[in-house]
């Protein structure tokens, strides 16, 4: 029994858990992980609330704060707009995108650059992230060849790789009887012709 309670106390004993250490060099803790996840989360949440915790001294403040939240929603609902106005008056419609006609180029660019840096942060975000996601898949492309390459060695040794594949001059091969000593000793006992 002295064996075996110091074997568990090697292993369980002084309040350490080597198989849970051994573990955990090749598999990160769940519950340890999510544990950091929730603490990462805590103080994204607080550092937000330590933007709003002042209080707004005036309405000038009031009034950018709503002025910053409104270009995503006017831009979504004014788009959803047009399209709704176009199917409900296309006359109506035509006549309002001939006077966006008349409007001049540098007018277009002006807010083609407002435009571009209001949302510009995030579409390079999102495109830098694409482009990682492009690097990994082809970092992923030696392997994928290499495992194309041994799956097709392996359909030469599988059922059905001595086919003809509908080749007419190795289909006749094929099909030709070769001569087969019990058949014909069959067909001389019945008295049958060849085949």
């Amino acid at each position: 029994m002295g064996l075996i309670s110091d074997i568990l106390n090697v292993v369980f004993g002084s309040k350490r858990n080597v198989l849970r250490e051994t573990v955990e060099v090749f598999r990160e803790n769940a519950e340890s992980s999510a544990s950091r996840g929730h603490d990462s989360q805590m103080a994204a949440l607080e550092q937000m609330a330590a933007e709003f915790a002042l209080p707004r001294k005036g309405w000038f403040d009031r009034v950018m704060d709503g002025v910053n939240r409104l270009p995503r929603p006017a831009l979504a609902l004014g788009t959803l707009g047009l399209l709704a106005s176009a199917m409900a008056d296309p006359v109506w419609f035509a006549t309002r995108m001939q006077g966006i006609v008349l409007v001049p180029e540098p007018l277009w660019w002006l807010l083609g650059v407002i435009v571009s840096f209001y949302f510009g942060a995030r579409q390079q975000a999102k495109n830098q992230g694409l482009q990682r996601d492009l690097a990994q898949t082809l970092a992923l492309v030696p392997q994928v060849t290499s495992n194309i390459a041994a799956l097709t060695q392996l359909r030469a040794q599988t059922v059905g790789a001595a086919g003809t594949k509908g080749n007419a001059v190795d289909e006749i091969h094929v099909v030709q009887p070769e001569e087969n000593p019990a058949l014909v000793h069959w067909q001389g006992l019945h008295g049958e012709q060849g085949v």
